[in-house]
């Protein structure tokens, strides 16, 4: 073989190894070239993992803390205290050591601090009357004052109170307003009772249950205002029917300019522009330590977080979790991040999870119902929210656990992702709303009775946590943590909306009465 030819057939040779090398790399290997299957497989491993490690008994140990903070702190851990201070102090630390890139958002707010709600009957039968004041009310003097009672007319259509024409002149001069509930904002019907020169108002319920609110703004407060129930309402109307009724009302309110903190914790690695997000707002009311509103929800995803953090280094997608300051101001803590957001930011957030009171002692499985196919309240949540809503159910269907919908009333943070269009939803196991006896062949507990008895009061303590709710809620934050850590396909996948029986877990009632609540 001549020169010539041997080179020709080193040639060939070397061609003929490199073929099936060249091949090899241009033809799609099953298990590491498909992105969406290596994404599924990831997704689904690191879920079981994170639900199989995750759980109410180690969240539950964050409550402890919580609890002793507000036990050192004056009792509560409202935003603007001491004790949220030292609770978002908690959780940062834990975040920060985990390896998270964590973070405080300062904001300012209108504090507020109740330090009186007293309601009597002077005559014609003395009794007293369980009352709360609504955020930025105005206050009585120290004492309080007493009045005759003037009712507003309750109209057919519902709206009570809302038009300058429910309070006939010079019925309500010098006296203290009744007005039932519906149509319109508690601040519209204080300040009308104002103008025709009542000296307090106080909204009763129009379905069963507690009645607390706000209105709204700190410059909206004309009256000292609180909210009783339906029951007492109705009661007082009666009374008013036969003769004049005489009361001795108090509402005293602290209210000044603070500042609180937002904690914002996110993994180092992760394409930020699918960035998945879970949050829970940090701060009680006044009244009480807010174990389960919110230590509950808080303290759910931080366990999630943290077990995270151990399984998973290199996650496909950013996790982005938040702890709200100021929920119970009026959603301020997530308003302000939200309002904060860029535009890329807005684009980069691909979902919205939400987890706020989820262990009630008369508990329901609330899902927020993404596709409206209960038909109650607020319309369908933005597209992407009825796939949420189905990959939660669809996990709860695995395990055996019973669920029902849960209308998105605005009254808890994921009302300000709804308003820019990301893709929301969540869980929740019921406030001061009563449970049906529907609900409590499904869930067990006691119907007619309130899903949380000590809602938005000092009981709502370590003793107020159902454990078998906070399982059940805990699993359903890890199994959402490591599914979308890796993989969102989902939410592009279509859902067949199937109408329910409406109203499934009272819908926008359960949070009835919750401290944002500022429209009817």
């Amino acid at each position: 073989m001549n020169a010539t030819h041997r080179r020709a057939a080193a040639t060939l040779a070397a061609a003929a190894l490199a073929t099936p090398l060249l091949l090899a790399a241009a033809s799609p290997a099953t298990a590491t070239s498909d992105p969406g299957k290596a994404a599924s497989k990831d997704a689904t491993k690191l879920a079981k993992k994170l639900v199989r490690e995750a759980s109410a008994k180690d969240a539950r140990k964050h409550l402890e803390r919580f609890q002793a903070i507000a036990d050192s702190t004056g009792g509560h851990r409202a935003a603007g205290s001491l004790g949220h201070d030292a609770s978002a102090a908690y959780v940062y630390q834990l975040l920060k050591k985990a390896g998270y890139n964590v973070s405080y958002q300062k904001f300012e707010f209108q504090y507020t601090e109740t330090q009186a709600q007293k309601l009597s009957v002077v005559s014609p039968a003395p009794r007293d009357i369980e009352v709360a004041a609504m955020t930025y009310t105005k206050s009585t003097p120290v004492g309080g004052i007493k009045a005759e009672l003037a009712a507003a007319p309750v109209d057919a259509d519902g709206t009570n109170g809302c038009e300058p024409g429910d309070f006939a002149s010079g019925t309500f001069t010098g006296k203290i307003a009744l007005i039932k509930r519906g149509g319109c904002t508690f601040a519209a019907k204080q300040e009308n009772a104002a103008a025709a020169g009542a000296v307090g108002a106080i909204i009763y319920n129009n379905t069963a249950g507690a009645l607390s609110g706000t209105l709204g703004d700190p410059a909206a407060g004309k009256l000292p205002t609180g909210g009783i129930t339906q029951a007492e309402g109705e009661k007082l109307a009666a009374d008013l029917a036969k003769g004049p009724v005489s009361l001795s009302y108090e509402i005293r309110q602290l209210q000044e300019k603070r500042t609180t903190n937002n904690v914002i914790a996110e993994t180092k690695t992760g394409n930020a522009a699918n960035t998945v997000m879970l949050g829970a707002h940090l701060d009680s009311v006044t009244a009480g330590p807010g174990i389960n509103d919110n230590g509950s929800g808080s303290a759910g995803i931080l366990d999630a977080a943290l077990k995270l953090a151990k399984a998973e280094k290199k996650p496909t997608n950013k996790v982005r979790f938040a702890w709200w300051s100021a929920e119970e101001n009026g959603l301020l803590g997530s308003e302000h991040y939200v309002a904060n957001m860029s535009e890329l930011d807005k684009k980069e957030v691909k979902l919205y999870l939400n987890f706020d009171m989820i262990a009630s002692p008369n508990y329901g499985l609330f899902v927020y119902d993404g596709d409206n196919s209960d038909g109650v309240g607020a319309p369908a949540g933005p597209e992407g929210s009825a796939q949420l809503e189905r990959d939660i159910t669809d996990f709860m269907d695995r395990r055996g656990v019973p669920h029902a919908g849960t209308d998105f009333s605005g009254r808890s943070d994921y009302g300000p992702f709804i308003e820019i269009g990301i893709p929301s939803g969540g869980t929740f196991t019921g406030a001061e709303g009563l449970k049906t006896a529907a609900e409590a062949e499904k869930f067990g507990g006691e119907a007619g009775v309130a899903y949380d008895v000590n809602y938005h009061a000092v009981g709502d303590d370590i003793t107020n946590i159902n454990m078998a709710a906070f399982d059940a809620n805990i699993d359903v934050i890890a199994n959402a943590v490591g599914t979308y850590a890796h993989d969102i396909s989902s939410l592009k996948r279509p859902v067949v909306s199937t109408p329910t029986d409406g109203g499934s877990g009272g819908g926008g009632g359960l949070h009835e009465g919750h401290d944002h609540e500022v429209t009817e």
